[in-house]
């Protein structure tokens, strides 16, 4: 079976096909990750793109239902240089192959990917049609002209209900802007009560529940094609403490005041080094985002910068003057990539606590106050 990238400049990569016999539209990205192609895969913050692995083999460890991050796979095409029909590994459930058939997902392999790479590193992220059923140039110019992309991604991977998972610790609310399941597991580690909510649950909702803590989760595309949930936020921040990552941490960014811009090739990826001025100590993180935070903006608007990425100095992670609020850009999980910033979850579970603390204190000395003003 064949298959071709058609970019949206005209250029065209002829390679061959395999998963979901079909043809897609979407924005085309790379990752640098050397393993973790399924869960690269149902991150629901790539709906809507076309995945480059520049990792030159594909599929050879298999794949595990075990290691889903989501229930689907939202991206809109997945390409390799080369995938493995014979995976070995003992988790192995299926091929690469496979996995792309029953989640409906069409694939391109056999085409240089280090080109395609330094294509959009040059070039930035473009429009790219995905297929492996049509290959006339003209029909697929057509379907480039005539198809546009709609940011709606964050209202097709967020929860459409509340959904509860009881723990014995402090109750957090979740809001969903496309969750993976490894920082929900990060999340029931520190022992939390959790309740998601959909991405546009309103404030009256969130605080219904009595919350001791918000978590602003990660998630596809631009934070400003959401304004009301940043309204929301907004008021939310103002009386809770709060965790952003990822498309979370650019939309307190916004609720503060502050700005985000679009990356012109994004960070995507499973080695990417950021240093912590907090603890004046690098770690390599997993990253998956085309947008960052303007550092001046959320600086004029109570925010200190307290993480930096190491490879173009944008801003990687911040926390509030005087509000117990932070946020990265990066994911702490892993899933793919390494955990040695899971720590921040910890740090998260700490401000809830200090700030129980603190509440605890506002009120025995606003109860001594009343006592002397009675007696």
């Amino acid at each position: 079976m064949k298959g071709i990238l058609y970019l949206e400049d005209g250029t065209v990569f002829y390679g061959n096909g395999f998963g979901k016999l079909g043809t897609e539209i979407g924005e085309l990205v790379f990752n640098t990750s050397m393993t973790g192609y399924q869960e690269i895969l149902t991150d629901p913050s790539y709906a809507g793109q076309i995945v480059n692995m520049t990792y030159p083999l594909i599929g050879n460890y298999g794949v595990s239902g075990s290691e889903n991050q989501s229930k689907k796979v939202y991206a809109k095409g997945f390409v390799a240089k080369t995938i493995c029909d014979t995976p070995s590994n003992y988790m192995s459930e299926k091929s690469i192959d496979e996995m792309l058939k029953s989640m409906e997902v069409v694939g391109v392999y056999g085409v240089d990917t280090r080109s395609i790479t330094k294509k959009i590193r040059n070039a930035g992220v473009m429009k790219c049609i995905i297929s492996n059923e049509i290959f006339d140039l003209k029909k697929l110019k057509k379907v480039m002209d005539s198809t546009e992309i709609v940011d709606k991604y964050v209202s097709e991977v967020s929860t459409k209900e509340i959904l509860h998972i009881k723990g014995s610790g402090y109750k957090v609310a979740v809001m969903d802007f496309g969750i993976k399941s490894d920082i929900i597991e990060n999340l029931r580690a520190k022992d939390f009560d959790i309740t998601v909510f959909p991405y546009d649950a309103n404030p009256e909702k969130i605080l219904s529940i009595n919350p001791d803590g918000l978590f602003l989760s990660n998630g596809p595309g631009d934070p400003k094609s959401i304004p009301q949930t940043v309204e929301n936020v907004k008021e939310l921040i103002k009386k809770l403490p709060t965790f952003g990552i990822c498309l979370g941490h650019q939309i307190i960014a916004l609720a503060v005041g502050g700005d985000t811009y679009k990356l012109k090739f994004g960070h995507r990826g499973g080695n990417h080094g950021v240093y912590d001025i907090e603890r004046d100590k690098a770690y390599i993180t997993a990253q998956n985002h085309g947008y960052a935070v303007d550092e001046k903006s959320v600086e004029e608007n109570g925010m200190i910068i307290t993480h930096r990425n190491l490879n173009d100095g944008t801003v990687e992670g911040m926390k509030h003057r005087k509000l117990p609020i932070f946020s990265v850009q990066f994911h702490p999980e892993g899933a793919p990539g390494p955990t040695d910033t899971t720590y921040l979850f910890d740090k998260f579970k700490d401000n809830i606590k200090n700030s129980k603390i603190n509440e605890a204190k506002c009120k025995i000395q606003m109860d001594s106050c009343l006592e002397k003003v009675a007696y």
